[in-house]
């Protein structure tokens, strides 16, 4: 009982620093003062966020602020769902990894090879260098198209085959090749789209039954869904979008059928229990997705001397080298793995160690 109570003050502190003791927002505030979460959202019109925090390799806590909608007194909960926008990609990226695991696919083989609904068009890019899962899941492919905008609610929306080839109702470009793979560092979302096509003509399934299937149902992750909309029972704890002033955006939210991209909606509760299986897997003490190998592939840089491509230098701010799905920062004790996500309404950050069981993960509408 003792032991009991003293965690539960240990958290409740932890927690009480998040609230009151942020690192002050600007040089008008006082040197030392702190900054608390509600003055922080409302300085960035935030309506909702939501927190879990990882420790000792246990949810430690997590816990909602504020509203599911501007003007609403609905509360954000633990269990509120949100975009995870780009933070959807190291999920592919863990699928992906599943199934090299049971050698129906390779990391290092031509996509080409295993595609069928559609190819990756070869040019002069790709004569001698090929498109493969690796470079797809580290943004190396040299492919195009770096993200999506999504859809509004009442918009047509496109089919995965229209995205590849940006055909109308599609609003992005087609995606295809135009550096030769291997040979820098470009952020791509276009890449998972050829991702999650490989992996439908792999398995015959779905996309969202193959990812709930590989790793959702594995750790219990049981408040994350790809179904676009959302069901009427899903939609009624979702948070709603909203822009940068504090206004709504049309429709409540975007959809998006770019769905191994940035189409997952979850909570950071579910975000945190993927991350302790992935820490557990690298240490050796679970297998429920992936294996210790497995997962250090997952964990080891893919960029070696690779430059940032120009067009991207937005993100080469945030990149200090890239994993397949995660970005990696650090060495040795303060390794980390990490993603920004953002979509249309929605902003949220994942980031936890690679060698200790701690970590955190932040979403926003």
């Amino acid at each position: 009982i003792v032991s009991c109570s003293t965690k539960i003050q240990r958290a409740d502190e932890r927690i009480r620093r998040v609230e009151n003791g942020l690192i002050p927002l600007d040089q008008n505030r006082q040197p030392g003062q702190p900054a608390t979460l509600a003055d922080r959202m409302q300085f960035y019109k935030v309506p909702g966020v939501s927190v879990a925090i990882v420790n000792r390799g246990e949810i430690q806590w997590a816990r909602g602020y504020g509203v599911l909608e501007a003007g609403s007194t609905k509360p954000v909960t633990a269990e509120t769902l949100f975009q995870a926008c780009s933070i959807t990609k190291p999920v592919t990226a863990v699928a992906v990894l599943a199934l090299v695991q049971r050698k129906e696919l390779d990391l290092d083989e031509d996509v080409n090879k295993k595609l069928t609904t559609w190819k990756v068009p070869e040019n002069q890019f790709t004569k001698e260098e090929k498109v493969t899962l690796r470079r797809l899941l580290s943004h190396t492919a040299g492919v195009t198209v770096s993200g999506f905008r999504g859809y509004a609610t009442d918009e047509p929306v496109p089919t995965l085959l229209q995205i590849l080839e940006g055909v109308k109702p599609a609003n992005s470009q087609p995606i295809r090749v135009d550096i030769a793979p291997g040979s820098q560092w470009r952020y791509s979302g276009g890449g998972f789209m050829i991702t999650q096509q490989l992996l439908m003509d792999v398995t015959g399934e779905q996309f969202p039954e193959l990812i709930r299937r590989l790793v959702l149902q594995k750790v219990g992750m049981k408040d994350s869904f790809f179904e676009e909309p959302l069901l009427k029972k899903q939609l009624v704890r979702a948070a709603r979008g909203h822009g940068e002033s504090g206004e709504k955006i049309k429709g409540d939210r975007h959809i998006y059928p770019e769905m191994a991209a940035g189409g997952l909606w979850t909570t950071p509760t579910d975000l945190a229990r993927l991350v302790i299986e992935l820490q557990r897997s690298k240490a050796g003490k679970s297998e429920k997705i992936l294996s210790a190998q497995s997962t250090n592939e997952m964990f080891s840089g893919q960029m070696k001397d690779f430059p940032v491509a120009t067009v991207s230098q937005r993100y080469a701010r945030q990149i200090t080298n890239q994993g397949i799905g995660f970005r990696l920062e650090g060495n040795g004790a303060s390794a980390r793995f990490s993603h920004h996500g953002g979509n249309e309404g929605y902003r949220c950050f994942i980031v936890a160690y690679v060698n200790s069981a701690e970590g955190a993960i932040v979403m926003t509408n």
